[in-house]
């Protein structure tokens, strides 16, 4: 057995309580903290009969890596999810093969080129799992990784949505094609408007940094180019915004 990580904040500890509860060790909380929404998730932590401690905040942020644990954390084992994207894309297509035609799921995929800021990707995490997204992809060299900070964001969407760092993102992109997945960049000098596009399909949607956007051979690994509307001032959406821009006009256009 992988040894205990450490998840923080209500959310994220709350999410992992309610879907995998064996999974968590014991939950710290500090017991200075008595408001109605502590009692409540104390409460919880009994109903499951999970190991309750108190702890005060000096070993909380020590345990979290932050002072913004809001008082409780928890000592998980991993939950075992798919091990690649492959992996997710084959019991995808089996469980569709199952079903009649108008039944079945398309496939729906995050990408995220050069997102290096940990606050971003949980937005982005948490964003996906509202979707309903399959899986969210980035580069290993151009992007940050899953740590407490990101899970705290996440609010519990770090657990649900599989996140993929893959080695080389344009030939994942390609493999991605090969299974009929519609390749779709956002662009600021995208001429397609995201509302003109086709999102019915199976379609992954790939978004660059804020500022930099996504890298040249990223863009030109696309199938097609589309741009976010901006009627403002500002000239760009935060990440983890355009995200749940392009992923519910998907949703909306699926329903």
């Amino acid at each position: 057995m992988s040894s205990p990580k450490v998840l923080f904040g209500f959310h994220a500890v709350g999410v992992r309580l309610k879907t995998a509860p064996k999974s968590i060790v014991e939950i710290y909380v500090d017991p200075t903290r008595r408001d109605a929404r502590m009692r409540q998730f104390t409460d919880k932590v009994a109903e499951a009969g999970i190991r309750l401690i108190e702890a005060d905040g000096v070993r909380l942020a020590k345990m979290a890596g932050s002072h913004g644990h809001q008082g409780v954390a928890a000592r998980v084992q991993e939950i075992k999810q798919v091990h690649s994207l492959d992996e997710l894309l084959e019991n995808l297509e089996a469980a569709n093969a199952a079903l009649p035609v108008a039944e079945r799921t398309q496939p729906l995929i995050l990408v995220l080129d050069g997102v290096t800021d940990p606050h971003n990707l949980g937005a982005c995490l948490r964003v996906a799992d509202g979707a309903g997204a399959h899986c969210v992809i980035a580069p290993k060299d151009h992007a940050a990784g899953i740590n407490a900070t990101v899970a705290k964001v996440a609010s519990g969407a770090a657990e649900t949505v599989p996140y993929f760092m893959v080695t080389n993102l344009a030939r994942t992109l390609n493999e991605l094609k090969e299974r009929n997945i519609w390749i779709i960049g956002t662009s600021d000098q995208a001429t397609q408007t995201l509302y003109q596009a086709d999102l019915k399909g199976p379609v992954a949607l790939v978004l660059g940094a804020e500022g930099d956007g996504m890298r040249q051979l990223t863009s030109k690994t696309c199938d097609a180019l589309v741009s976010i509307p901006m009627h403002g001032a500002v000239e760009s959406l935060n990440v983890s915004v355009a995200s749940g821009v392009c992923l519910y006009e998907a949703l909306r256009q699926r329903s």
